[in-house]
């Protein structure tokens, strides 16, 4: 399989210009299809965990050029404001989808990447090549094929991905906002039928981005009628959005999030970031996920040009045991703490057991988390 005249990425995310400029570094061709202009806004926490910084040094991307917010504390409460605190293990930082998805998108130019701003209509796996359509009637080739096209897409209809078919039942609400609030600082609120994350970003915004059951939502007119009746009844949420000014003209939202469990490898087309698995935002970790699964694939698609690996089938077996072995867990616990969480009488009685217990919260993060990645060279 010869994967020197190109690789096609589809999607150019977070995962996908990730994987992009990684494959691109080690000298592969590497094709983009990504649908939208750069930079865009996206509904997103905005908070990446220090663990894939080793990796970031790697491919030479200085994220302290977009200043962003070094963040080293959380903050937890239930939908009735009871409060903890502790200490970021690893600790993260804060930069906006906006701000990071032009930078990748530079950086990827800069080595070489063709990005194509092109809708892909289809992906057809047949003779050991894939043959990528798009809306503008392009047709390419390709040995390898990555899967980069976020939370949900047509395409995951078009392959007939097994998530698709069930109704998701999460509403993702964020924007930015004007005010006062720690740099520091990660807040994590429950309030009835969903989390809200809260954290700043660069350019002293503050990033309030929440999950909402549908359920929960669909009983009232719009956003604003349900922050106001709904979310604002935690005391937190309260003070934060009182004290704060949106910045944008209205909240962006994505409808039908799914935590199902999805297939890493459809058709042979290689999935990473929201596109191979997605993590309850409540466990912040999902940013910091999608860069580390763009590195866990690029790598071994770098064994596969050396000859190491010597065939597709080995190179999916690898991939699949590489993602298992780094994320299935931590999907797991994400699974398991949102659905502790939506039982308000099982969150208070959690809530009660950390604050006798305060390091309990400090080890539930790390089960959601790595550690720092280490580079081999």
């Amino acid at each position: 399989m010869d994967v020197s005249k190109g690789i096609i990425i589809v999607g150019g995310g977070l995962a996908g210009l990730t994987a992009a400029i990684h494959l691109s570094k080690i000298g592969l061709k590497v094709i983009v299809f990504e649908k939208n202009e750069y930079p865009k806004h996206k509904v997103c926490g905005e908070y990446i965990s220090n663990e894939i910084t080793p990796y970031l040094d790697w491919l030479s991307l200085d994220i302290s050029e977009l200043n962003p917010t070094q963040i080293s504390k959380l903050e937890f409460s239930t939908a009735d404001g009871k409060m903890i605190h502790c200490d970021l293990p690893l600790g993260g930082f804060g930069v906006s989808r906006y701000a990071l998805d032009a930078f990748l998108y530079q950086k990827a130019i800069q080595n070489g990447c063709e990005i194509i701003q092109d809708t892909v209509e289809d992906i057809v796996f047949e003779n050991d090549v894939f043959t990528v359509s798009t809306s503008n009637s392009r047709k390419i080739t390709s040995a390898i094929v990555i899967g980069a096209f976020g939370k949900r897409s047509v395409l995951d209809q078009k392959l007939k991905r097994g998530f698709v078919s069930k109704k998701s039942g999460w509403l993702a609400v964020k924007a930015h906002y004007s005010g006062e609030f720690p740099n520091d600082l990660v807040g994590l609120h429950n309030f009835e039928g969903g989390y809200c994350g809260v954290s700043k970003v660069e350019n002293n915004a503050v990033n309030i981005c929440y999950l909402v059951s549908y359920d929960s939502f669909k009983k009232y007119k719009n956003i604003e009628d349900f922050q106001n009746q709904i979310v604002v009844k935690n005391p937190h949420l309260k003070v934060i959005f009182e004290t704060t000014k949106m910045l944008f003209e209205a909240p962006l939202t994505i409808s039908q999030v799914s935590f199902d469990k999805k297939e890493l490898i459809e058709g042979h087309i290689l999935m990473i970031g929201d596109t191979a698995g997605l993590i309850h935002p409540l466990c912040g970790n999902g940013m910091a996920m999608a860069i580390h699964s763009a590195k866990i694939l690029s790598e071994l698609i770098e064994k596969l040009h050396k000859n190491e690996i010597k065939s597709r089938e080995e190179l999916e077996k690898k991939y699949r045991c590489e993602w298992n072995s780094n994320f299935e867990k931590r999907l797991r616990m994400g699974r398991f703490l949102a659905f502790i969480l939506q039982k308000q009488k099982v969150s208070v009685f959690l809530m009660k057991i950390m604050i006798k217990f305060p390091k309990l919260l400090p080890m539930i993060i790390k089960r959601t988390h790595g550690q720092l990645i280490c580079m081999n060279d």
